[in-house]
C-alpha cells in the first residue's frame, strides 16, 4: 500500500530548542498539506520509556534532521543513540537523512559530513541577518526532498 505521508524525526541538542521551534514552524506547510508528520522528543508524554519512544520513532522514520551545532556533536545521548542508528538506517537505503547547519561548529570529521546539508552551500542559521531566509530555503530544500521521496513510493 503506497504511502500518502512521511515521517520525520527531529534530532537535536536541547540547547538548540528555540532554533528547533522556528524550524518547525516553517515545516507548517508540509504539514498541513499531509505530506508530513514531524516527531520530536518534545511529544513525549509524563509516563512513558523516553528512549524506548525516541528509538521507535527513529526507527520509523523516513526523512531524519540532525540539527547541527557544536552542542548536538556534543551530546553523548545524540551520538551514541540517535546518530548511529540514523547513519546505518541511512546507509541502509531506509531513511533519508539531512544536516540542517544551525550554528557554526566544526563537522568536518562526523559521519554525516558527506551528505549535503541545508541551508544552501551548508551556511549556518546563525550567519543570516534574517533567519527567516534561512528556515524558508531549508523547508523549500525538505518539500522538495519529500516530494521527490513521495513519488518513488
Amino acid at each position: 500500500m503506497p504511502k500518502d505521508k512521511l515521517k520525520l524525526f527531529l534530532s537535536y541538542a536541547h540547547e538548540d530548542e528555540a532554533m528547533k521551534q522556528e524550524l518547525d514552524k516553517n515545516l507548517i506547510g508540509l504539514k498541513r498539506s499531509g505530506k508530513l508528520e514531524v516527531w520530536q522528543d518534545r511529544q513525549i508524554m509524563a509516563g512513558q520509556e523516553w528512549d524506548a519512544v525516541i528509538k521507535g520513532e527513529l526507527e520509523t522514520a523516513d526523512i531524519i534532521l540532525l540539527l547541527i551545532s557544536v552542542d548536538f556533536n556534543n551530546s553523548q545521548y545524540i551520538w551514541d543513540k540517535e546518530l548511529t542508528t540514523a547513519m546505518a538506517r541511512h546507509e541502509a537505503g531506509e531513511a533519508r537523512i539531512i544536516p540542517i547547519i544551525l550554528r557554526t561548529c566544526d563537522w568536518s570529521d562526523m559521519p554525516y559530513a558527506r551528505l549535503q546539508a541545508l541551508p544552501t552551500g551548508a551556511k549556518p542559521v546563525s550567519s543570516y541577518a534574517d533567519k527567516d531566509i534561512a528556515y524558508t530555503e531549508i523547508a523549500k530544500g525538505i518539500r522538495s526532498v519529500v516530494d521527490t521521496m513521495l513519488e518513488l513510493i
